[in-house]
């Protein structure tokens, strides 16, 4: 590691902390040449899963993709950022935890969608008919229905 002040390659770890979400480590460090301090974080390498778009092409799989989706659909709504960022978290790990390298669009789609109905159900309803390209009022309502029926 070097430092990111004088670039010399030899540090001592002053601090290490586990973060929050427990996926991570934090480690202060003190250049041994220029006594600077850095921080550096410590994340378990993942292998990269890809999302298998409906016209068939790969991208890497893409958290804050999914947590921007699930702001846009709870715009102006009364939930909490950190609710968000935990949905994307489990969202995230459930996706990295599958045994497939591959996930279709389908599939983070319904989780997303199963997120956000314990989160907002305005926001389940806006994200749906953008996922689900609801064609006419009737598509909607049948979502709408299910939605009810479920109280």
């Amino acid at each position: 590691m070097k430092c990111p002040f004088c670039g010399f390659s030899e540090n001592k770890v002053i601090d290490s902390r586990h973060s929050e979400e427990g996926n991570s480590i934090r480690r202060r460090r003190e250049c041994l040449a220029c006594q600077k301090r850095f921080t550096t974080y410590e994340t378990i390498e993942t292998i990269p899963v890809f999302v298998v778009k409906r016209d068939g092409n790969r991208q890497a799989f893409d958290r804050n993709k999914v947590l921007n989706g699930m702001l846009r659909a709870c715009e102006k709504r009364p939930v909490a950022m950190a609710d968000l960022e935990k949905a994307a978290d489990e969202i995230t790990q459930t996706v990295q935890s599958a045994l497939d390298h591959e996930v279709s669009t389908e599939q983070v789609g319904e989780l997303v969608m199963e997120k956000l109905k314990d989160l907002d159900q305005v926001a389940y309803v806006r994200f749906a008919s953008v996922y689900r390209q609801f064609k006419d009022i009737e598509t909607f309502m049948k979502e709408l229905n299910k939605i009810l029926g479920e109280k």
